[in-house]
């Protein structure tokens, strides 16, 4: 979609005149995130999180890259070097402080992110490109998140890369040759410690390079707006700067201060305990969890304790993975022309518990593999892909949305969710 209302770059500098013509970074930079980008004017608080994503991976990158000047990746020592990190480097603590719990925050902002989108249709055309992009963004932060809780080489960081590898020697003929070959052994030793941490480097930088497609393909279609409704010319739209950049602020402002508190006062609040415990290849937790972030889809792995044609280990792999890639046919199993959730009775109820079931999942995932867990996991696991396959296909077909409203603009002065609008405004296309 273009934009013909939106005010173009001049330079007025002589010295910025030149930098356009030879790199026009500056023109770039204005059409991205400032006042050549019109955004629709009538966004919320929830459209914050793309950029609380953005300063939670800056922050990531910043704290690691000084984080492995410090950390040696070897079996026989890495424990010792996070100790040395934490008792010995200068400020060392708060930096390992706020890598660890800044992934965190990285996820928490990231799945209200997704949920946001899932809530106002983000994923539906134009935009699929955009929510695609991002889901392979979330892929690359769990691969990032799971190399990098195995670099401490405490007693949870060794048996969840134990058990997380483990679950590739479920696959018939090749799963132990797969193993193998990630961990550079048998077991996880000095092999597979040198090759998640030199992914773990790695990926963020990936992860970053993803980010720029994934706003590159934003500005293609333009951001969606909580009604649903298309943009229809320049009254629906403000610039983004200087209006969503001082929203941002704030928002980020919020973030930073609900960071500090966690950092400051409960650093280990979401950590476990047994990882301040070296590496025990011969002593097996009692209960070994990964980190908060991957419960709900852990819990849909374990839910699975019956061999049935295929063995239970190797279901539940198939269905953890199943339960992420699902995601990608989204734009094609919600077939309803109207985008928001607002505007869909059904929709919103059937989110509602969506929203549900994802917890709890995440609750069992955290849980002990023990009854009644077991039994709340699969009933929770069997609704989750029942939402995606049966429910919201269904919801897309017998639904009859509320009436929209004519554009933008008008359901910002007639009311937030259009609802007092004229009965004879017509669903606006997805397409």
């Amino acid at each position: 979609m273009s934009f013909p209302w939106a005010e173009h770059y001049t330079p007025k500098h002589p010295f910025m005149r030149y930098m356009d013509e030879k790199l026009p970074l500056p023109r770039l930079v204005y059409n991205a995130v400032g006042a050549g980008y019109p955004v629709p004017r009538n966004l919320n608080y929830f459209w914050n999180f793309g950029v609380l994503a953005g300063a939670a991976l800056a922050i990531q990158i910043l704290t690691g890259i000084i984080l492995a000047m410090h950390y040696a990746a070897n079996g026989l020592v890495a424990f010792d070097s996070v100790e040395h990190i934490m008792r010995d480097v200068n400020q060392g603590w708060l930096l390992r402080y706020a890598h660890a719990n800044g992934a965190s925050m990285f996820f928490i902002v990231v799945y209200l992110h997704i949920f946001r989108g899932l809530y106002y249709g983000s994923y539906k055309a134009p935009r699929e490109m955009v929510w695609l992009l991002g889901l392979v963004i979330f892929l690359l932060m769990m691969a990032t998140a799971f190399m990098g809780y195995v670099l401490p080489w405490g007693q949870m960081s060794f048996w969840g890369a134990k058990v997380i590898t483990g679950l590739f020697s479920a696959i018939p003929l090749v799963g132990t040759t797969i193993q193998e070959w990630l961990l550079g052994g048998f077991a996880p030793d000095n092999a597979a410690l040198n090759r998640f941490f030199s992914l773990h480097y790695l990926l963020p930088f990936v992860i970053a390079a993803v980010i720029i497609l994934h706003i590159w393909a934003l500005h293609i279609p333009g951001s969606n707006n909580p009604t649903g409704v298309d943009v229809k010319g320049p009254q629906d739209t403000v610039p983004f700067h200087p209006y969503y950049t001082a929203k941002d602020g704030f928002g980020l402002g919020v973030f930073l201060l609900i960071f500090a508190i966690l950092l400051f006062f409960a650093p280990n609040y979401l950590g476990h305990a047994d990882n301040y415990i070296p590496a025990n290849p011969l002593s097996t937790p009692a209960h070994i969890v990964p980190e908060w972030y991957f419960w709900p889809f852990y819990a849909i792995l374990r839910a699975f304790t019956v061999d049935f044609i295929l063995p239970a280990k190797l279901w539940g792999v198939l269905a953890m993975f199943a339960a992420i890639l699902l995601l990608f046919f989204l734009p094609w199993l919600d077939r309803s022309p109207v985008r928001s959730g607002n505007y869909r009775p059904l929709f919103k109820k059937s989110f509602v518990v969506l929203v549900v079931d994802v917890l709890v999942l995440g609750y069992c995932g955290g849980a002990p593999a023990e009854e009644p867990y077991v039994m709340i996991s699969q009933l929770a696991a069997a609704y989750y892909f029942a939402h995606f396959l049966i429910v919201l296909p269904i919801i897309s077909k017998i639904e009859k949305p509320l009436p929209l409203p004519n554009s933008i603009t008008e359901a910002v002065l007639k009311g937030k969710d259009g609802a007092t609008l004229s009965t004879n405004a017509v669903a606006q296309p997805a397409e």
